[in-house]
């Protein structure tokens, strides 16, 4: 199930939407298989009798468990949401009591991952993702391609500091408006200065027409 564009904030968008890698399954699958395996053995090797018929009855109710089991773990994962958007990482899980984490990019300190060897072949793994929050730490485990995941989250980071950079003062600062020049003021002080003598005729027509042109 994606993760519903509603709780997006605005101008936010998404750059990965994941829900857990098939590793998810594998407790309640090998579970589920290996009893029915065993009941399938018990029924062609045991004769008829109490024996056979109590680990009948036993090992129907694990392939039950098993079973309900794994239906729950599928309606966990198909309700669950690990999302890099250009503002937040968010980690969503549940269809009707509801769980989750938001980490703001801006907060995002460092971010790890972990792989075993055969989770390395299957293409799964945790990712550890530190931050200025109160958690401080927080794992995630069965991420696909948690190598790629930690790329991609470390570009978002780095695209949100850098549209922070720009928009912090409101952007690039806009060239000083030229000043107002007071032009009866200064024809004023241009005929002052002419009636003391401090200006010639022609410096003061000079300076005149400069100011009226200008």
């Amino acid at each position: 199930m994606a993760y519903p564009t509603k709780h997006l904030n605005a101008n936010e968008t998404i750059a990965l939407d994941l829900q857990p890698h098939w590793w998810y399954f594998a407790g309640p699958a090998a579970t589920l298989a290996i009893a029915i395996v065993v009941g399938f053995v018990v029924r062609i090797k045991l004769d008829t009798g109490n024996t056979r018929t109590f680990l009948g009855y036993v090992l129907l109710a694990i392939i039950i468990v098993a079973a309900l089991w794994l239906v729950q773990r599928f309606a966990k994962w198909k309700t669950t949401n690990f999302v890099i958007t250009s503002d937040r990482v968010i980690f969503r899980q549940g269809l009707v009591a509801k769980s989750g984490v938001e980490i703001p990019l801006g907060r995002v300190n460092n971010v790890n991952f972990n792989q075993t060897v055969f989770e390395r072949l299957i293409g799964a793994g945790d990712l550890l993702i530190e931050s200025g929050g109160e958690d401080g730490q927080q794992r995630f485990s069965d991420i696909r391609n948690p190598q790629a995941v930690q790329n991609l989250l470390h570009a978002q980071v780095e695209a949100k500091a850098s549209r922070s950079s720009n928009n912090g003062s409101g952007g690039f600062a806009a060239p000083p408006a030229p000043p107002v020049v007071d032009v009866a003021g200064q024809l004023e002080k241009l005929e002052g200065l002419l009636q003391r003598g401090s200006l010639s005729q022609d410096e003061f027509d000079a300076q005149k027409a400069r100011l009226l042109n200008g």
